[in-house]
């Protein structure tokens, strides 16, 4: 998760990272967030609920990440673009 947060962080978007179900659901619920990328690490029935926890919040984009190194190039090349069209929809 760092190496995805320093990769958007330096390319200028304004990105969080936690490492909790509990944690995601307060910055969520805040609807501040457009975009939600799901580690690879997240098991499937938190990833399930988060979706369905989402959906109610105001994200418009849910990006499943299982990433590939080097981590910045995927980061730029697979989310960027993604995160670029959620906002875009705004």
């Amino acid at each position: 998760m760092a190496e995805v947060l320093t990769t958007l962080r330096a390319d200028g978007f304004d990105a969080e990272g936690v490492s909790t179900d509990g944690e995601a659901r307060g910055l969520l619920e805040t609807e501040e967030f457009a975009v939600l990328i799901i580690g690879g690490g997240v098991e499937p029935e938190s990833r399930v609920a988060l979706k369905e926890f989402v959906a109610v919040h105001g994200v418009r984009r849910v990006i499943d990440g299982a990433l590939t190194a080097p981590f910045d190039t995927y980061v730029r090349r697979e989310f960027e673009p993604l995160i670029r069209e959620a906002a875009a929809t705004a």
